[in-house]
């Protein structure tokens, strides 16, 4: 029964794992899951990593191709528009929430979220901002004592972060990305739920707006992604 628990529990790791890389744009639209290399990366047999992504594919955040193979799914502006609607209205109640729980503590990891995210995007480490990026809405997100809410926008971010990486390509988005922000720290602050709400909307709207172009025209073809670290 042991040896039961610590295998599944191992494909248990290995699903979080991968589900954390999509969230963090980590893989690309179009990208292999390699299933080896994914066992050697963690250091665990194949046959959880199989299974972790048999049930990332059940869930839709990775798709089976008609050869078996396993892949990040393509560019596509229309589920990414769809995203980004479904975002504004659960992370915007997601932060309202979190403003009621919000305590000395979490103002001061934002903060410093903050400052490292301008940092960050003075010196043009764009792949530094995505993650601090990350941090910094789920910080928010987590305070929120909503455990079922924090599950849907994690499936919502395993979607979406695929496309994270294209912030910065064709767009100035480095001038304002910061803006949305510093304003839902000051709200926060202020105990504006109502404002903070707002402000993370606001927050994902400007991003959608940088992003929507680029995919667009990834998925019909035209330039390259933006490079990823890969496993």
């Amino acid at each position: 029964m042991t040896g039961r628990l610590e295998y599944r529990a191992l494909s248990d790791q290995a699903y979080a794992a991968i589900k954390q890389e999509l969230i963090s744009g980590r893989f690309a639209p179009r990208q292999m899951l390699v299933l080896r290399t994914l066992a050697e990366t963690y250091g665990i047999s194949t046959t959880p990593v199989r299974e972790a992504l048999q049930r990332l594919v059940g869930e839709g955040l990775l798709e089976m191709l008609p050869n078996r193979s396993i892949a990040v799914p393509d560019w596509d502006p229309a589920k990414f528009s769809e995203l980004y609607r479904i975002r504004c209205e659960l992370e915007g109640l997601a932060a309202e929430l979190a403003t009621g729980f919000a305590t000395p503590a979490l103002v001061a990891e934002l903060t410093q979220l903050v400052g490292a995210i301008d940092a960050a995007l003075a010196e043009d480490r764009h792949g530094d901002y995505v993650a601090l990026n990350q941090r910094f809405h789920f910080a928010i997100y987590r305070t929120a004592r909503s455990p079922r809410l924090l599950r849907i926008i994690e499936n919502l971010w395993g979607e979406v972060g695929v496309y994270m990486n294209e912030l910065f390509a064709g767009s100035d988005f480095g001038g304002i990305a910061n803006d949305a922000h510093h304003a839902i720290l000051s709200r926060l602050v202020e105990g504006d739920a109502a404002g903070v709400r707002a402000e993370m909307v606001r927050d994902i709207t400007v991003a959608a707006d940088a992003m929507l172009p680029r995919i667009r025209e990834l998925a019909q073809g035209g330039g390259q992604a933006a490079p990823r670290t890969q496993l």
